[in-house]
Formats: C-alpha cells, structure tokens, sequence
C-alpha cells in the first residue's frame, strides 16, 4: 500500500498530465507525469524518507525537474505550476469554442501555448495562415474571420 505523500504527489502528478494534455503539452511531458505517478505508487518506501536521503532521483521516471516539484510538494503540499495550470480561461477566450471549428481543446492551446489573447491577437494568427496548421481545426478562414467580426460587434 502506497503511502500518503505518495499517493498525493502522484495523484497531483497525474492532474498536472491531464491539464498539460488538455492544453495539448509536448505529449513526452505528459507521459514523464504520468510514469512518475506510477513510480511513486509503487514504491515501498515513503517518497519523503527517499527525499530527506537526496534519492528522488533514482526513482524511475523522476529527474532534475521533477525531484524539485516533489520536494515544493512535500514542504508546501502544492506545486505552483500545478497552480498556474489550473489558472481557469477567462470568460471572453472561453467563449471563443463557439467559433466555428473551434474547440475548448484548441482554445486552452491557443491562450495557454501560443498566448493569443485578444480577437485582435486571433485574426493575425487566422491572417498568417498558421491556424490551418495546428490538430484540431476544423473550419475555413474566411467562415472563422467572419465569426469573429460578428462577436467583436456583439462587445
């Protein structure tokens, strides 16, 4: 049977995965939470004892990186970029998954990844044509412009 801190720094572990795959993280990123997660699960030792020893690291699947947000964890019992990840979007860039070919997928990427803010900030990446290039967009340019300029009058 896993022990506390291990079960809580691993059920974080995996919330941190699931947020980074909503805003579509490099997918090896989500996979080295999740491996970690299952790690520290199966240990039999508790994950402190192993920090206090300076051993995080010859855990598998733990690194440089994620030692440091297991030991933040343990002398907090938060992470902070945990904190920031579940920053919510606000409600105007929320609003953008009712776009046509749009989804809050995609609009989690948008904000969080590319930093697109604004409307103003969405024509130019619709208008460079970059926009077709990304997994998960699903309508014309002509169609999304047109939508957005209906919303733009609607505020």
């Amino acid at each position: 049977m896993a022990h506390d801190n291990n079960r809580q720094t691993a059920d974080l572990f995996r919330a941190m995965a699931d947020l980074l795959a909503t805003q579509r993280a490099n997918p090896y990123r989500v996979r080295a939470y999740r491996h970690a997660a299952d790690s520290l699960l199966a240990m039999e030792d508790d994950v402190a004892t192993v920090a206090q020893r300076g051993g995080l690291e010859d855990i598998e699947g733990v690194g440089k990186d994620l030692a440091r947000k297991i030991v933040e964890f343990l002398e907090t019992r938060t992470i902070r970029a945990y904190e920031e990840l579940k920053t919510p979007l606000p409600l105007e860039v929320k609003g953008w998954s009712t776009l046509p070919g749009f989804s809050d997928s995609l609009v989690t990427y948008l904000y969080f990844r590319l930093g697109i803010r604004t409307t103003a900030d969405l024509k130019q990446l619709i208008e460079s044509h970059l926009l077709r290039t990304l997994p998960g967009f699903s309508s014309s340019e002509a169609v999304l412009l047109e939508a957005i300029q209906k919303l733009d009058e609607a505020t």
